[in-house]
């Protein structure tokens, strides 16, 4: 493999994937290379559909790791926008950049793509106006803001095939991908970049021998690295004095319940994000990545922290309905690491469950006492993740965080009848990690020349969407020099 190129893309999630595509339809993708520590879309299997447990996949995680990224192996859901909207309320910070008009136009052109390589054309959402400002009106007497947005569900198993044809598209145009390959280090001289450092994910090659090091350089190298590449974000941050400033960790639970109390929300809106201050702390409380008929999941991360998440398929249904339920933490002075919080919340519920996600009735909660296996096989609400251990997450989710739960809990319920139903199920950890928010400036460009950050990982966006339309944007940002 050659080793210069014109730019580099770390990471092939939605940011690196729509913004290949679009080089490739701008002209400027002569010279692309898109490095990859997991595996190709079609080789990223999770053992626990066979297993019934996660079986920490060696050496990385397959739901959170390889072509396409996280996002795209949990529900697979692209929020969109509403036209008369004169803001964007979902996905992150990019219309701070490019503005609110340019934004809207940015998801109208990468929801084209998406539909051009398979997206459902139905639009959930959009039917049930009435009946939307109802709950929304019922919402805000309990001092709780309901945000509806279209919403375009993939499906867990449907991503995957879309995924597979943008793999090919790219290959067919002669977009260079290196996977299973991990980006050690940037080459940085005088304030500018020159090139990244790799290595295999596997440390050792099957001889035994050391992973070999090698060096590709580039004018132009863009972070996409996603949430799971949040930590090591942050110590490249660190390490070159690339500036940024302290992020958000969003800590919380998955919490399921059976689809007929959520029977309105999922008609009408498919998704329904709400967002509340609860009494006593007034912190951030909000809903997120919701999955009618859905399933519980876990994934892995680095370290082997295990964290729980949602899917939901096009085919496949369960009975309940799952969602995160997530608390916005801001440190600042002395301290101000909000991922290695995050990651000790993660780490103790882990040990609890001895590896394994934490569940808890609802009911448990508040009567101060753990579940055990015996009652939750006895329970109205039954668990869709198998391995998911019995146990007592408020030993380790701290004393603010558990009530900011509790009482946004007990104020839905207010919305939503059965919400704070005592056997409905608490998962536990779900943490949203983002690294310290990288500072950019219109064209994405880091305090490092020739280095520019985009999607989730460096704080710019949330969710699939968003992120891949920030690597549209980055595309038309770039300049090629010398293209041949």
């Amino acid at each position: 493999m050659k080793e210069n190129y014109d730019i580099i893309l770390i990471g092939m999630g939605p940011g690196s994937i729509f913004c290949a595509y679009e080089l490739i339809q701008l002209g400027k993708a002569h010279n692309v290379l898109l490095i990859e520590q997991g595996k190709r879309v079609e080789d990223r299997v999770c053992p626990i559909e066979k297993t019934g447990k996660c079986t920490k996949c060696k050496p990385l995680c397959n739901i959170t790791s390889g072509f396409s990224g996280a996002g795209a192996f949990s529900d697979g859901k692209l929020s969109l926008y509403n036209p008369e909207d004169d803001d964007i309320y979902v996905g992150g910070n990019l219309h701070k950049y490019v503005g609110v008009k340019e934004t809207k136009k940015l998801i109208d052109y990468t929801d084209k793509i998406y539909l051009k390589f398979g997206a459902d054309k139905k639009l959930e959402g959009v039917e049930f106006k009435d009946e939307v400002a109802q709950i929304r009106k019922k919402a805000h007497k309990e001092g709780i803001t309901l945000i509806d947005i279209p919403i375009r569900h993939l499906g867990t198993e449907k991503a995957h095939e879309l995924y597979g044809k943008l793999e090919k598209y790219l290959e067919e145009n002669n977009i260079t991908m290196l996977f299973e390959t991990q980006v050690k280090d940037l080459i940085i001289e005088d304030n500018h970049i020159k090139g990244v450092i790799t290595k295999p994910t596997n440390e050792k090659l099957t001889n035994g021998t050391e992973a070999q090091v090698q060096e590709f350089y580039a004018p132009n190298v863009v972070m996409a690295v996603g949430r799971k590449g949040a930590n090591w974000l942050s110590d490249m941050c660190k390490k070159h004095n690339i500036v940024s400033k302290s992020g958000v960790v969003d800590i919380g639970v998955r919490y399921e319940l059976p689809d007929n109390v959520m029977e309105n929300i999922n008609k009408y809106m498919y998704e329904g994000k709400f967002i509340g201050y609860p009494y006593p702390f007034k912190d951030k409380v909000r809903t997120f990545c919701q999955n009618p008929s859905g399933f519980v999941s876990s994934e892995v991360y680095d370290n082997n922290l295990t964290l729980v998440n949602g899917h939901s398929y096009k085919d496949k249904k369960s009975t309940n309905t799952n969602l995160a339920i997530l608390v916005s933490h801001n440190f600042t002075h002395p301290f101000n690491k909000p991922i290695e919080y995050g990651r000790n919340v993660a780490k103790n519920l882990n040990e609890l469950g001895q590896g394994n996600v934490v569940v808890q009735r609802l009911g448990d909660i508040n009567r101060g006492k753990r579940t055990w296996r015996e009652e939750l096989d006895k329970n109205s609400v039954v668990p869709t993740l198998k391995s998911a251990v019995p146990g007592d997450i408020t030993f380790a989710i701290g004393y603010r965080t558990m009530t900011d739960i509790l009482q946004f809990i007990k104020e839905m319920d207010k919305i939503v009848e059965g919400f704070a139903n005592p056997d409905n199920l608490l998962y536990g950890p779900e943490i949203k990690f983002y690294s310290n928010e990288v500072v950019i400036d219109e064209k994405f460009e880091t305090s490092i020349k020739g280095l520019y950050s985009i999607g989730d990982g460096g704080g710019m966006t949330r969710g699939l969407m968003m992120a891949s339309a920030s690597g549209v944007q980055m595309a038309r940002n770039i300049e090629i020099k010398n293209n041949k």
